[in-house]
């Protein structure tokens, strides 16, 4: 008889991009199995802390943090983190008895999947990015499953474990076409006038918002309103924009299905769970990659769409000289815009999520 409830541990988090696959996941899990028991494991002071109870489940902080590239206090308490964090993933583990493990990246994750691994439970890692990151490259030997998003991920991982199932992402992105009226309404945006959505991930992106501020006069010119998201970081430094009548700056958006259905151009970063939306999304993206990431995996994942003709690239050293004249030729080309949007619109995986929890499931019944 197949048992109809699990405890299942899920680890992953430092930023949006490895939380919201995690919580897309158990929220999968959790319409099969209702009567299962989740717990997550994140990093003491990351942003999962905050972002897993709102989801409404429980968590669990590590005392853990990466490397850092400079010389620093904290690289010298990275040994202790690990040991710490060993110790109270083995107690974590022992505690709750979890029937499998999924991690989605970050380095909470490691610990609790070594743990894991080492205990026999089975174990699944869900590798957002074109390039894996270090934790899910050193924990690929030990866990049974690796759902990857994009091809030639055997560089990274055994060919044997991997499933192509693409990145979870917000159901509410799946059907974003009959609720432009609502977006429009929602937004206040004018009649007749291309919208262009910004976004620089969850926290922000300094250099983005800095070009927005610095093209406000362009962007008027080429008559496009904007609704620019540019993190909680940046907040109170650029909100003064809101008095101008083509812009609404804003910290966070909440509805996003909302702002990507009344956009017609998107800038963006190339976060793994971004580009992923963006496929699903299916309109003309100028990605413009943080150089600041381990080894430059949003350039890797913007190559990735941009190649095959689905999208824009912009780096961050080029705008100055190419931003005005790339986005003239796009906004100015109604042919462009569509072409763009249709390309990376067949990139898409919609049922990501289901397909990791196919795999997970499989750990599980056996």
């Amino acid at each position: 008889m197949n048992k109809q409830s699990y405890k299942i541990i899920l680890s992953g988090g430092g930023t949006g991009g490895h939380i919201y696959p995690a919580i897309a996941i158990a929220n999968e899990l959790k319409k099969r199995y209702p009567e299962s028991e989740f717990l997550f494991v994140g990093a003491q002071d990351r942003m999962e802390m905050e972002k897993v109870p709102q989801a409404g489940f429980k968590i669990e902080g590590l005392w853990i943090s990466g490397l850092q590239r400079s010389l620093s206090l904290k690289n010298m308490m990275f040994p202790f983190k690990v040991v710490h964090s060993l110790w109270k993933s083995r107690k974590i583990v022992k505690k709750f008895k979890p029937d499998v493990v999924i991690g989605t990246g970050g380095f909470a994750s490691g610990p609790v999947l070594k743990v894991a691994s080492g205990r026999k439970i089975p174990a699944l890692i869900q590798e957002q990015n074109s390039y894996a990151g270090i934790t899910n490259k050193l924990l690929g030997k030990q866990v049974q499953k690796i759902c990857v998003a994009y091809d030639n991920m055997e560089r990274f991982f055994p060919k044997g474990k991997l499933i192509k199932t693409g990145n979870p992402v917000r159901q509410d992105l799946l059907e974003i076409k009959s609720k432009r009226t609502e977006a429009k309404a929602f937004f206040q945006l004018q009649e007749g006038v291309k919208t262009i959505l910004i976004i620089g991930g969850s926290l922000g992106a300094r250099r983005i918002n800095q070009l927005i501020e610095n093209e406000l006069d362009f962007f008027k010119e080429q008559n496009v309103q904007l609704i620019w998201q540019c993190g909680k970081f940046y907040y109170e430094e650029y909100k003064k924009h809101n008095v101008l009548a083509h812009v609404q700056v804003h910290q966070f958006i909440n509805k996003m299905d909302l702002a990507y259905a009344a956009a017609d151009i998107i800038i963006s970063r190339a976060g793994a769970s971004s580009v992923s939306e963006l496929c699903i999304v299916g309109k003309p993206v100028i990605f413009i990659p943080s150089p600041n990431v381990a080894e430059d995996h949003q350039t890797k994942n913007a190559l990735a769409i941009t190649e095959k003709g689905a999208g824009m690239l912009i780096r961050e050293k080029q705008l100055d000289e190419q931003f005005e004249t790339r986005f003239k030729e796009l906004i100015q080309s109604e042919k462009m815009q569509t072409d763009l949007g249709n390309e990376i619109k067949k990139l898409a995986l919609p049922d990501a999520t289901a397909r990791i929890v196919d795999e997970v499931e499989k750990l599980l019944k056996k």
